[in-house]
């Protein structure tokens, strides 16, 4: 089966819808607001969907990977955004190599893990 597919936009929840928005918009990605709820965010071509809902179970087991072109600038970039310091709940967790490739994380602050990295070739 052929999908022909253009994009995969996940859809994430947050717990506070404004706080998450403003954390997103810090971490470098661009807004558009649909509804008071609803949210589109990009980063050249890549999208997602910010939703101002919650269900834990949901939220708790929601993972996101986004390669990067550079981790090591990226993360010191990332550093240097101090989000923890902004935002409750913020983790980052530093860059760790794996048989596969490179990332590091970012709890948002509804608690999606987000993985930054990049693939050996």
């Amino acid at each position: 089966m052929q999908h022909n597919g253009k994009s995969i936009r996940p859809f994430i929840g947050a717990k506070d819808f404004e706080i998450s928005r403003a954390f997103y918009r810090d971490l470098g990605f661009e807004e558009n607001l649909h509804a008071p709820d609803f949210a589109v965010f990009h980063s050249g071509s890549l999208t997602f969907y910010l939703q101002g809902h919650y269900v834990k179970d949901w939220v708790d087991n929601t993972m996101v990977f986004m390669e990067v072109d550079n981790l090591d600038q990226f993360y010191a970039d990332l550093v240097a955004l101090d989000l923890p310091g902004k935002y409750e709940g913020v983790r980052v967790v530093p860059i760790r190599t794996m048989d596969w490739g490179r990332e590091c994380f970012v709890h948002d602050p509804s608690g999606i893990l987000w993985h930054f990295g990049e693939f050996f070739n």
